[in-house]
């Protein structure tokens, strides 16, 4: 229990703990990390790390920004095994393959001493608090915990501050197939369409058929329970575009320079999407919204 309390303790914090004081002198590395300006081609990515997908269009933005203002944040490295000069990332490889596009020769980082077991919860904690983690590299890293480390799912809601429910509904996504995961790993799929498919022979025809008609978890909800009823032909069918809306669908994302979709309902209603890939296009479309331009 006290070995426990103390591991919640620590990584109860987030990354915040790792931020520390510049080392003592004669110290080798202190336990809260030693600020350091390293050459870019002594740091390497760690096997540990959940994150598996980087979008490309996100990279080359960050890599403007820190052309532009260079890198704000430090990495959190370890020394690498092999050799004492070369470090793994802890946190920071997004951070770290936009500073190799922007052409930087040096980062700056924060050289720890770390256990792969501190190193993968670490990891996980700076991922989960991003919004953009896809669900399957989220499973990944806590099964990774679970298997790995004997972690129970009450640990790890201590740990990574999530609710238990949560937890077991993101493990269970691991269990769909390959093609499904995939899906949910280019966030094609959402998690909550992917619960509906767990467990079933034919999940690879229903997020198909979720990406070809777009349909919402309530539909496909739907159609599962009428497949499981033995009424399998039945289908939600969307309502045909015409050519005005594909023309406003078209003339609407000219005008943001994003992905828009109209998707009609009953009668004269309907649903507007429109996709952003990062949090500085979301506040695009707030301002324009707002009448800011």
């Amino acid at each position: 229990m006290a070995a426990a309390a103390q591991k919640n303790n620590r990584l109860g914090r987030g990354l915040a703990s790792l931020i520390g004081e510049p080392a003592n002198a004669g110290e080798r590395i202190p336990v809260e990390g030693e600020q350091r300006i390293v050459a870019l081609d002594r740091v390497r990515q760690s096997e540990l790390n959940p994150r598996r997908s980087f979008g490309e269009a996100e990279l080359e933005e960050l890599a403007a920004s820190i052309r532009e203002k260079g890198l704000v944040q430090p990495l959190i490295v370890r020394p690498a095994g092999d050799d004492p000069e070369n470090y793994e990332i802890v946190a920071g490889e997004r951070r770290w393959r936009g500073a190799q596009k922007a052409g930087l020769h040096t980062l700056p980082v924060i050289v720890r001493e770390l256990s792969d077991q501190e190193v993968l919860e670490l990891a996980i904690i700076e991922n989960v608090q991003r919004s953009d983690l896809n669900a399957i590299d989220e499973a990944r890293g806590y099964s990774e915990l679970v298997s790995r480390f004997g972690y129970t799912q009450e640990d790890l809601s201590q740990v990574i501050g999530k609710s238990r429910s949560h937890l077991a509904n993101t493990l269970r996504l691991l269990k769909l197939p390959e093609g499904v995961q995939k899906l949910l790993e280019d966030m094609t799929l959402t998690a909550g369409h992917a619960r509906a498919l767990i467990g079933r022979d034919d999940a690879d025809e229903l997020a198909a058929l979720i990406v070809e008609r777009g349909l919402s978890v309530r539909e496909i909800e739907a159609l599962v329970q009428a497949r499981d009823k033995g009424e399998g032909t039945t289908r939600p069918k969307p309502r045909e575009k015409d050519a005005d809306t594909r023309a406003f669908e078209q003339e609407l994302a000219e005008a943001l320079g994003l992905k828009v979709e109209i998707k009609p309902g009953a009668g004269e209603t309907g649903m507007l999407k429109v996709k952003y890939g990062n949090f500085d296009q979301l506040d695009y479309v707030r301002r324009r919204l707002l009448g800011g331009g």
